[in-house]
């Protein structure tokens, strides 16, 4: 059916601003498509079902097609037509049956029926994705709306916290608050439950600086999840860059994403975003056309050079974005600065940024992406962090990554794992990861902070399970237990799962103490995965992707209350000493102030130890780190030592203390990390640590 006529003026319009624009007398839309060859414009009714016009951009700029609108206003529902080749083999798979959503909207009228109408070819066909669907998609996909202005009102931004002081709190936008009993029903898994008075209450009182929460760009749930009665739980699946995703939307609806940003700033917290830039939702050759495959597919993807039928699947979720194209890049620059410049928020976590920092060639640390990055004025002022991996060739780039931006750092995970397994020769890996892995990243001026270090994060176990499971139990991801990681480095301590037996909960809660002080006392900007505060456990499922439900969300009706006090008190040691979280490398170094060195290692007698060759494998440490230099603020860090003793053995180890008057602050052995009466022997009681600091 064709639509009815549009009695409107359509004008030449602007290519300056790509999206819709509401200005004075009607809507400015602009899109990008290098190789179509006619670009409509779809209007529809309030409620998105019905189409009531199609016109057809009338100009193009270089790659940019537009047009203003006369009449038109916020709240109208669009979409796109491309009319184009469809030749798969050559790259191109333009379908103009196929309604197609803008890059650029903010907001999304409807949803995203899993109807295979959506697929720009026939299924089942013998040419399969090689054949063509004309069967007419806009019924069942969401559409586009104008936007009004007043939604995105620049915000001021203060000055952040500085990075060296920062305690990162992962947490999952809904799972955070959907069982929590504190938050009223009515905002659980919400955004504005995020920032309700309890929940800030619960993060000032632990005493992290920043909320990194998982995916809010809009997503759509991938059809095999659905079949199996399923969702996609992370948001790993993303289709607007610039649209906060709704199912997490409370009361507020829209308003409800910057209320909670306004909210955390307003009590001293940090918002960080996981953002997926380095795939899409539409998948391999076999996923639907929803809107940049059926916009331009050979320029907002990398395709295979010999068959460009098939695409580049660096990420192992089917396709690659190519920002290596510039107009891509634009897209990816201008949503960042849209989430910091019109949301409010302090920094992004970049999900597999190896493949963003992939040119034809390789990685590239001076690639287009990444320079344009470190250039750009509005990311000068906020927290950039990689994921340094991916699973395309030369994927792995731990450390690779040029200042500012920070790294995960999996070493420390699985430094800090195997150490407290345990495991042989894990020692002097565990004496780098105290040090923030400066071998690995102290290079180019970086600082150390920019080793963001981890025990546990949303991919793999809780560290509740890390204590009780040796092996994942993903049963319910319909899977056959064969996906999430196999080799976690965990440590049941005896019985899998669930047990009565008192020596094995004693066991198991020792060693959540002694990894959680591990991780908040070392050198690097320390991550906590919400909900290991207080003992949440996902029963073994090490990869809860789908799991919307109660395995996914924090337990906070079995909050091991003793647990998250102990957690409180060592990110409260962290912050009461500048010799934690220092911005420089420590190497050993005589400090300008009184020769003493900024870090040295000890044995159990007071004797230096030096690392060279392996030598045979320690089951206790003793490291002395003193401050050296200013931090950001310009506060000098001073006199400031401390000492982290370890015990790893079966059997109590007895500490002299070195000279320095060192009175003991924690001791994991106690469930609540007290300190005992401090001597010039000390004991350390089998599988324990304890943190000495200058007596003031």
């Amino acid at each position: 059916m064709t639509p009815p006529r549009f009695s409107g003026t359509v004008l030449p319009g602007s290519p300056r601003h790509l999206g819709a624009r509401f200005e004075q007398g009607g809507v400015n839309f602009a899109v990008f498509s290098a190789h179509g060859a006619r670009m409509e414009l779809c209007l529809f009714s309030p409620n998105g079902k019905h189409e009531t016009a199609r016109l057809p951009l009338p100009e193009r700029t270089g790659h940019i097609w537009h047009g203003f609108v006369e009449g038109l206003g916020p709240g109208q529902v669009y979409g796109y037509r491309v009319h184009g080749p469809y030749a798969p083999e050559k790259g191109h798979r333009f379908n103009p049956h196929k309604l197609l959503l803008d890059p650029y909207t903010r907001e999304l009228c409807g949803v995203w029926d899993n109807h295979d109408a959506r697929l720009g070819y026939r299924p089942g066909h013998a040419k399969e994705d090689l054949s063509f669907d004309r069967r007419d998609s806009a019924r069942h996909v969401a559409k586009s709306v104008v936007s009004h202005p007043a939604l995105f009102a620049p915000k001021a931004r203060e000055t952040g916290i500085p990075f060296e002081e920062s305690i990162i709190y992962e947490a999952h936008p809904k799972g955070l608050t959907m069982a929590n009993p504190a938050v009223p029903e009515k905002l659980r898994g919400t955004y504005e439950g995020i920032a309700h008075p309890a929940m800030i209450d619960h993060l000032l009182k632990l005493g992290v600086t920043a909320v990194e929460l998982l995916p809010v760009h809009h997503f759509i749930d991938d059809g095999f999840l659905i079949e199996r009665g399923l969702r996609n739980y992370w948001g790993y699946n993303t289709v607007g860059f610039f649209a906060p995703e709704p199912r997490y939307f409370g009361p507020l609806g829209y308003h409800g994403f910057a209320a909670m940003v306004d909210k955390l700033h307003a009590a001293g917290l940090e918002v960080i975003l996981d953002v997926v830039y380095n795939h899409t939702a539409e998948g391999d050759q076999r996923g639907p056309t929803l809107s940049f495959r059926g916009l331009d597919n050979a320029s907002y993807y990398s395709l295979q050079a010999d068959n460009p039928r098939f695409y580049v699947n660096d990420t192992g979720c089917g396709n690659t974005v190519n920002v290596s194209n510039p107009h891509v890049l634009r897209l990816v620059m201008d949503s960042l600065r849209f989430w910091v410049e019109q949301m409010g928020v302090d920094g992004f976590r970049f999900d597999l940024a190896s493949t963003l920092a992939r040119e034809p060639d390789g990685f590239d640390r001076r690639g287009a992406f990444l320079n344009a990055l470190r250039q750009d004025p509005v990311m000068g002022s906020v927290k950039l962090i990689a994921e340094p991996w991916d699973i395309g060739p030369g994927g792995y780039q731990v450390g690779a990554f040029p200042a500012p931006i920070a790294e995960w750092n999996d070493r420390f995970r699985d430094g800090a794992r195997a150490f407290w397994r345990g495991d042989k020769d894990s020692t002097r890996p565990m004496g780098s990861r105290l040090l923030a892995s400066a071998e690995t990243f102290d290079h180019g001026g970086r600082p150390a902070w920019s080793s963001v270090n981890f025990i546990t994060a949303h991919d793999g176990f809780t560290l509740a399970d890390l204590t009780r499971y040796n092996e994942r139990h993903n049963e319910a991801n319909g899977e056959d237990n064969a996906d999430g990681h196999g080799n976690n480095i965990s440590d049941n301590m005896g019985v899998e799962g669930e047990t009565e037996d008192p020596a094995i909960h004693a066991a198991r809660a020792q060693r959540q103490r002694n990894m959680l002080a591990t991780l908040m006392l070392s050198q690097g900007t320390p991550m906590l995965l919400a909900g290991d505060e207080f003992g949440n456990s996902q029963q073994g499922n090490n990869n809860a992707y789908a799991q919307d439900n109660e395995t996914g969300w924090l337990d906070w009706d079995s909050m091991d209350e003793t647990l998250m006090a102990f957690c409180r008190r060592v990110i409260a040691l962290r912050k009461a000493h500048p010799a934690l979280g220092q911005t420089r490398f420590l190497h050993g170094e005589a400090r300008s102030t009184d020769g003493l060195k900024d870090v040295m290692w000890l044995d159990f007698a007071g004797h230096e130890l030096h690392w060279e060759g392996e030598g045979p494998d320690r089951f206790a440490l003793l490291v002395r780190m003193a401050a050296n230099g200013l931090n950001k603020r310009g506060r000098l860090e001073g006199d400031d030592a401390v000492l982290i003793a370890i015990n790893r053995s079966d059997d109590e180890a007895r500490l002299t203390l070195p000279n320095g008057n060192f009175v003991c602050q924690l001791d994991t052995h106690d469930r609540l990390g007290e300190p005992p009466e401090t001597a010039d022997v000390m004991v350390l009681l089998p599988h324990s640590l304890m943190l000495f600091a200058k007596a003031s």
